[in-house]
């Protein structure tokens, strides 16, 4: 292989490395906030956060399979997955989501979740 044709397999091979890191929403694009629409009237975001008992992880790799099936789902903003606590906390945008998406999607992931605590 020349030299020329490894650079550009290195290349495609970082970049696409770096987009299967990328969490889903990033990818997808997300809608203009309100306030670069309409200057002068900040957007004001309503979010969430809600706390999901998944007591089925059983290793170290349990959380990111939960936390990348939470990010997959519309609506959520963030999601953190803790295999010492067995939780999530996810932060997402009522108006798009609500917990029970949130715990079907832990669930089709192999990992049931109930909720825990909500604000």
């Amino acid at each position: 292989m020349t030299q020329t044709l490894k650079q550009l397999f290195l290349s495609i091979c970082i970049v696409g490395a770096g987009l299967w890191l990328l969490p889903a929403h990033a990818l997808a694009g997300a809608p203009a906030p309100a306030s670069a629409t309409n200057p002068g009237h900040p957007a004001k975001a309503v979010q969430r956060t809600v706390v999901l008992d998944v007591p089925g992880m059983t290793c170290q790799f349990c959380p990111i399979t939960i936390r990348k099936a939470l990010e997959k789902v519309d609506g959520v903003i963030d999601a953190q997955a803790s295999f010492d606590t067995k939780t999530a906390t996810v932060v997402f945008d009522p108006s798009r989501t609500d917990p029970e998406d949130l715990m079907r999607a832990t669930a089709n992931a192999g990992y049931p979740s109930t909720v825990k605590e909500s604000e």
